[in-house]
């Protein structure tokens, strides 16, 4: 059995796949932005604080953005020079083979369809929230899931089944639409550094690193979440204008951006509220709610309210990106792979994942879906990181548009990092990824390999 085969790599990046080619590197840029910056400072910065790190999230911070930082290059040089919509999948399908490539795809697939699913149910809790300061309580039934005592978290089902409407209409409308909520969101998140900023105190800051070290370190690998939104936009690369030169740009520009917009708010937010009581689903409303400023708490759930929904969309759209890569080479049904003629998008799958995908944010809660997406994010990371290393040998003839600066040294690095990220997670994540992963093995051998494009037609 040939299972380590690899896919010819096409150096023509251009190739009509019946997608739009629509996106600028502007509209990556926001694109990732869209993606990063939500969950992380939304959601998981308050529970990182509080049961992790401590005031020293922001150290946690500046570690995950080091790793993304070297894996972010890695993925630059990969993108302009292979392309396709199969991100991290694609690029180990050219590098390392058809049976690590079905790992990493299949490891992608859960870490964007649960990314999706947990940023529902804080867009869930943000939005639960403001109905409350208008005056409208939804039944407890309705918002939480079986296991919190509740029937379903009927919002957080309900801004999945939307954005898969919204996704199936077109790319250039989901990318105005995000393009709207990013505004939204950093005018939110401005209020927040300005209204916080003078009501510091830095009494909060003590003990800064209250778990120590490993506080620090399992913070770092909590948070790096919030971080795959550089990832996604990898995934647009069929719909760039010019994805030699954007999708770089993409990835780069909006990994900067967010990296500096991360560290001041978690900065200021342990700042003004002890980090003991950050670990709620929406830390920033309550911590301005905490300081009496109620018109500002309103806006920034607002602002969270568009953030989350960006990095769910973002998310979801990268999703199924990838789905249509390894359904169109054959290792998942070749239904999954069709390109609706008039809207130029995989309807089918979008509508098919959306409804799946709608399920688990009903009917399980944060705390169980967080944590398993980073260790499936890592070992994306790591693969891309050895990706560059290996064609940099084997294929130093290929043309890159973009190189990763300080070979060997950036991809080592972060293959390193990520990998002592990947350490510092619970061990009953480790399980829970290692029981998905044979489940994978198994799909691979009982249909992917006789389906894949590769093999040979008798």
């Amino acid at each position: 059995m040939n299972i380590l085969r690899t896919k010819p790599i096409n150096a023509d990046v251009q190739k009509d796949s019946g997608l739009k080619r629509c996106l600028s590197a502007l509209d990556l840029t926001i694109l990732g932005i869209g993606a990063i910056i939500g969950a992380g400072i939304f959601v998981l910065t308050g529970v990182a604080a509080a049961t992790h790190a401590g005031p020293a999230i922001m150290v946690s911070f500046v570690i995950a953005g080091f790793a993304c930082a070297f894996a972010a290059l890695s993925y630059a040089e990969l993108a302009a020079m292979i392309g396709g919509c199969g991100s991290a999948y694609g690029y180990s399908y050219a590098g390392f083979g058809e049976i690590l490539a079905w790992i990493i795809g299949w490891d992608l697939i859960l870490e964007y369809s649960v990314a999706t699913s947990a940023v529902a149910i804080g867009w869930s809790s943000y939005v639960n929230n403001a109905l409350k300061a208008m005056g409208i309580q939804l039944p407890i039934e309705l918002v939480h899931s079986p296991v919190e005592g509740g029937l379903i978290n009927l919002p957080a089902a309900g801004i999945i089944l939307f954005l898969a409407i919204l996704l199936a209409l077109g790319v250039h409308h989901s990318a105005r639409f995000n393009t709207v909520m990013v505004v939204i969101k950093l005018l939110a998140i401005s209020i927040f550094i300005g209204v916080g900023a003078s009501h510091i105190d830095v009494a909060n800051w003590q003990p800064f690193a209250p778990f120590g070290w490993p506080g620090i370190a399992s913070g770092a690998a909590i948070i790096f979440f919030a971080y795959i939104g550089f990832d996604a936009v990898s995934t647009a690369a069929e719909e760039a204008k010019n994805p030699r030169r954007d999708l770089p740009i993409g990835i780069l520009g909006s990994l900067i951006v967010c990296t500096l917009i991360y560290m001041a708010v978690a900065a200021i937010l342990t700042g003004i509220v002890p980090y003991q009581s950050l670990n709620s689903p929406s830390p920033v409303a309550d911590a301005l709610l905490r300081l009496g400023h109620r018109w500002a708490a309103g806006f920034v759930a607002a602002g969270a309210i568009a953030g989350l929904t960006t990095v769910m969309l973002v998310l979801y759209y990268g999703l199924t990106r990838i789905i249509l890569s390894i359904s169109r080479d054959g290792l998942l049904p070749l239904a999954f792979s069709r390109v609706n003629s008039h809207t130029q998008t995989p309807v089918r799958l979008i509508l098919a994942s959306g409804l799946c995908m709608s399920m688990i944010a009903g009917f399980t809660p944060i705390g169980d879906v967080a944590e398993l997406v980073n260790i499936g994010t890592l070992a994306a990371f790591v693969t891309v990181c050895a990706g560059v290393l290996m064609l940099r040998y084997t294929r130093p003839d290929l043309h890159r548009p973009f190189k990763t600066p300080l070979m060997p040294f950036i991809p080592l690095l972060g293959i390193l990092f990520c990998l002592y990220l990947m350490a510092s997670l619970p061990f009953i994540t480790w399980i829970r990824f290692a029981i998905w992963l044979a489940f994978g093995i198994i799909v691979y051998f009982a249909y992917s390999y006789r389906h894949s494009e590769l093999q040979p037609k008798r």
